[in-house]
This record gives structure tokens, C-alpha cells and sequence, in this order.
């Protein structure tokens, strides 16, 4: 595996530390298996829907978690009451855990089984703070002296 140094982006940007923090993660987690299957899809200019097949799971086996800036889905079957005997067993319905780094400002607006597939919609909201924004400029000296005193006198 490939390591990377960011140190050429610590010297020229603020506040990017979390995106070494995510690499790493990253880079952890691809052993992470492939099951159950999921897609990304981008559904606005500021939203995203997560939709994992989930065939043979009830709504009350899953867990759709938000900590510690990730995502977290996970679904545990209930024991059958009665054994089955399968002649062919081609749905799995094992155990699972995936999880999803969100970016800042990206909250869990719902989430919805149907279809024996789970949605779970994101949006992106960003905070007055960050939104673009004109700073006024100030003007000091002589101007600023007349600007002062015309409006004292209107």
C-alpha cells in the first residue's frame, strides 16, 4: 500500500488535518467486505441518498447510526423460531456492518425501508458562517474624516 505526505498541504492550507485522519481511515477500510451491496447517488445540488440492499431483513433488525462523523448501518437477524431446512440458500442474510465517512455539515435527513431496500437520504447545510460573503472595506485618513462629518451635519 502507498503512503502519502501531507505535509505540502499543511504549509500552503488551514484546517485540513481531518483529511489525513480520513485517509487513514480510508486505507483501513479496504478490507471491508463487499456485502450487502450498495449504491451513492447525488439526488440535488446539496443531496445524497445511500440505498443498501437489504433483502430478508426487517426494519426492527436494522441500526442507522450517526457518531463520531461517520455513518454507521449495521443489521443482526433475529433467530428463526422454527428451523428452515434450505435445498438452495442464495439470499444472505448475515450479519452486517458498513460504515460511511460524512463530510462536515453533512446530516442524516431520513431514512426509509422499502422494497427490501434501505434509503438513507443526506443533505449537506451549510452554516451563515461559511456561506460567501462581501467584507466591507474600511477607509481611513482624510476621506474617512469628511465621510464623518458629512454625516454628522445631515
Amino acid at each position: 500500500m502507498q503512503t502519502f505526505d501531507f505535509s505540502p498541504l499543511y504549509r500552503a492550507a488551514v484546517g485540513f488535518d481531518r483529511m489525513a485522519d480520513l485517509m487513514d481511515r480510508v486505507a483501513a477500510d479496504v478490507a471491508q467486505p463487499t456485502y450487502p451491496p450498495y449504491n451513492i447517488e447525488k439526488t440535488a445540488e446539496d443531496a445524497y441518498r445511500i440505498s443498501i440492499a437489504v433483502a430478508g431483513f426487517s426494519p426492527d433488525e436494522l441500526s442507522v447510526d450517526v457518531k463520531d462523523g461517520g455513518l454507521h448501518v449495521s443489521a443482526k437477524r433475529a433467530p428463526e423460531a422454527q428451523p428452515r431446512t434450505y435445498l438452495h440458500r442464495g439470499i444472505a442474510t448475515r450479519a452486517f456492518e458498513r460504515r460511511f465517512a460524512l463530510a462536515d455539515h453533512v446530516r442524516v435527513s431520513g431514512a426509509v425501508h422499502e422494497n427490501g431496500m434501505l434509503h438513507i437520504d443526506l443533505i449537506r447545510e451549510t452554516p451563515e458562517a461559511l456561506k460567501p460573503r462581501r467584507i466591507e472595506i474600511g477607509v481611513t485618513g482624510p476621506k474617512a474624516l469628511e465621510k464623518k462629518t458629512e454625516t454628522l451635519h445631515a
